[in-house]
């Protein structure tokens, strides 16, 4: 059977091999890449990766000029319409509708159907696909809900995952409390413990009943909303829960203005050294985004092996960058990388990252491609301690990403990895495999029609916009929130 021939969402027959101008390797002496190699595959994992497999395979498929390489972990992978390209020129944030008015929070509802956020994880599903994206951590904003997510929509994402074929850790989004613009628009910080409780209580359940499923696709994980939105009992009960799981807890932490601001004003000092003081750092710990993050917050994450989640496109979009790569690994910090906006383009999202890098650090050469690389892949499945995740290795599942290097708008190509970073977007994937499955391929997604869905990803999304006035300061038009980038003509008369 030919390569184009093979059937979406389904794994080939028997032990197979794909063949490709460039491999990387990860053997016991280290990643390496491969001139020329193949990777064989049998069910779900990778049985041999090197020049050539002597044994026998029921096909082979040659993906000619690509690169072959492990799929790309995302620590923080948007799972619903990106509201955050709204604040990209429209500033600041606050009086965008990024943050409660003091008389919409009492009201507060849900601005999507059950439904439409259904669909919603689906369609992020998706597009995490079209980008060599294989595991996942989905994120989501809270700002157009009611309070925090549901349990019904992640069963709707547990299921999506299943049927597209992307391996996810689950847990809706729960909260104790947020910060409201008051009458005169001054932040201010209000609780809700009990709610925020109940919860962590429903999401603890869910993730109890679908860690393992699907195969493994789907584990659970918890995801307090923000720090600031949490309080010392929802965090220590978070930790003591996810003890128990054995899963992974994702902060968002040290990533802003209004979060620093608030922590101080709330417990006297910055959030990592408050989780600290409570004696919840630790290497269960992914904390996105660090921007903010002190010499003395670092030194905290080092001593307790927290993984910072690493957002360089959706920082630098915002006007902030971690400072820096290369100065966190060199304190021996580990970072994983996260896409957190739309499109989750992680090759674009490495090229930022490293030159957002450079000029951090003052220096042409500071980090390298394979750095970033090796972040997207190796440091994000440590951070999930999966060992057999983010690598081409026997043994390994077999999560892999087909990036085309005769594209046409990439040429002439040095290294691969070094074209692929400074050179390429995630358009360039082929292919996406996840699980020994042939889950994408050539933009398309199994199961899925993504030109339909599109429209409709567009159309609700045309409907929050519509709405955001209801939960701004002052209530402004949509026009006054979000102008246009060059005035209307006049109409004629």
């Amino acid at each position: 059977m030919r390569w184009s021939d093979l059937p979406l969402g389904k794994r080939p027959e028997g032990r197979w091999a794909l063949c490709a101008r460039f491999v990387i390797a990860d053997l016991p002496e280290g990643r390496r890449l491969i001139e020329n190699g193949e990777v064989v595959i049998e069910a779900d994992r990778v049985i041999f990766v090197g020049s050539h497999f002597e044994g026998e395979v029921a096909a082979r498929y040659d993906m000619g000029e690509a690169l072959v390489g492990p799929g790309f972990v995302d620590l923080d992978a948007l799972s619903d319409l990106d509201t955050t390209v709204l604040a990209m020129d429209n500033q600041p944030g606050w009086k965008k509708g990024r943050v409660w008015a003091h008389d919409y929070a009492p009201r507060a509802y849900e601005m999507y159907s059950p439904e439409e956020l259904a669909f919603q994880k689906r369609f992020a599903f998706a597009q995490l696909l079209l980008n060599g994206i294989t595991s996942a951590l989905p994120i989501a904003s809270l700002f157009y809900r009611q309070w925090g997510e549901t349990v019904a929509e992640f069963e709707a994402a547990a299921l999506a995952a299943e049927e597209l074929g992307l391996r996810v850790w689950l847990g809706p989004a729960y909260r104790t409390g947020g910060v409201i613009l008051d009458e005169a628009g001054a932040m201010q910080p209000f609780f809700d413990e009990e709610r925020g409780l109940t919860g962590l209580k429903e999401a603890a359940d869910f993730a109890a009943r679908i860690h393992g499923s699907a195969n493994g696709l789907v584990s659970g994980m918890f995801a307090p909303d923000r720090v600031e939105t949490s309080t010392e009992t929802l965090l220590r009960e978070t930790f003591a829960r996810a003890d128990e799981l054995n899963v992974p807890v994702r902060l968002h932490m040290a990533q802003g203005e209004m979060e620093l601001q608030t922590v101080k004003r709330l417990y006297g000092m910055t959030a990592p050294q408050w989780l600290d003081g409570l004696g919840l750092l630790s290497s269960r710990l992914i904390a996105p985004h660090a921007t903010v993050a002190t010499d003395d917050d670092l030194a905290r994450y080092a001593t307790h092996g927290v993984t910072v989640a690493h957002c360089p496109l959706v920082s630098a979009r915002h006007g902030s960058a971690l400072n820096s790569f290369s100065r966190l690994k060199a304190l021996g910090i580990r970072i994983g990388m996260g896409t957190d906006t739309a499109p989750p383009d992680m090759v674009l999202n490495m090229a930022v990252g490293l030159m957002m890098n450079r000029v951090a650090s003052g220096t042409g050469d500071a980090g390298s491609a394979a750095d970033f690389y090796d972040a997207a892949t190796i440091a994000g499945a440590d951070a999930l301690n999966r060992g057999d995740l983010g690598r081409l290795a026997v043994g390994a599942k077999a999560d892999i990403a087909v990036f085309d290097m005769a594209d046409g708008m990439i040429a002439p190509r040095i290294d691969p990895v070094q074209t692929l970073v400074y050179g390429a977007t995630g358009r360039v994937t082929k292919a996406t495999i996840v699980d020994g499955r042939l889950s994408m391929r050539d933009g398309a997604v199994a199961g899925f029609d993504l030109k339909a869905a599109r429209i409709t990803a567009q159309k609700q999304f045309d409907g929050l916009v519509a709405r955001y006035p209801e939960r701004t300061y002052l209530h402004p038009s949509v026009e006054v929130i979000f102008p246009p980038s060059y005035p209307r003509p006049e109409p004629s008369r």
